[in-house]
C-alpha cells in the first residue's frame, strides 16, 4: 500500500469564506499516483472546516446566513470563551460544518456524487490555516 500525505495552507482576507478545494484534491491523487484508496482531508485548526456540498454561490450565501443565525458572531459578551478572544462563534459554526472528509478513490479519480465539491470553510480568517491530505491505497 502507498501513502501519500500534503499540507494546504489557506489565508482567507476575511473573517469567513468558502473555497471549493475539489480541483486541489484531485491534483493531489493525480501526485500520489495512488489509483484505488482513499482520501481523508482535514482541517488542522479548530476555526476552520472541511465538507462536501454543491457548489452553488445561493447555497454557500444561505450557509453563510443559517450559520450567523446558529451562531452569531455578535454580540461577543454572549460566549464564555470570549474573555480576550472574539472567536467563540467560529469555533461553534465548525462544529457544526465538520472537520473532515474522506473520499474513495476510484480508477485515479476523487468518486464524488454527480454535484458534490469539496469545500474549505473558514469562520475566523485573516490568518494562515493548514489543511491535511493524506491519501492511501494501492
Amino acid at each position: 500500500m502507498k501513502s501519500y500525505r500534503k499540507e494546504l495552507w489557506f489565508e482567507i482576507p476575511a473573517r469567513r469564506g468558502f473555497v471549493n478545494i475539489t480541483d486541489t484534491l484531485q491534483k493531489c491523487v493525480d501526485e500520489s499516483g495512488i489509483k484505488e484508496g482513499l482520501l481523508l482531508c482535514n482541517a488542522m485548526h479548530i476555526t476552520a472546516s472541511v465538507f462536501i456540498n454543491d457548489d452553488e454561490e445561493g447555497l454557500l450565501r444561505d450557509f453563510e446566513m443559517w450559520l450567523e443565525k446558529l451562531a452569531p458572531e455578535k454580540p461577543y459578551s454572549q460566549y464564555h470563551h470570549n474573555v480576550g478572544e472574539d472567536n467563540a462563534d467560529a469555533h461553534l459554526k465548525r462544529t457544526i460544518m465538520g472537520r473532515e472528509v474522506v473520499v474513495a478513490i476510484t480508477n485515479g479519480r476523487l468518486d464524488l456524487g454527480p454535484w458534490e465539491q469539496i469545500f474549505y470553510g473558514e469562520f475566523d480568517g485573516k490568518r494562515k490555516k493548514r489543511v491535511l491530505v493524506k491519501i492511501i491505497g494501492e
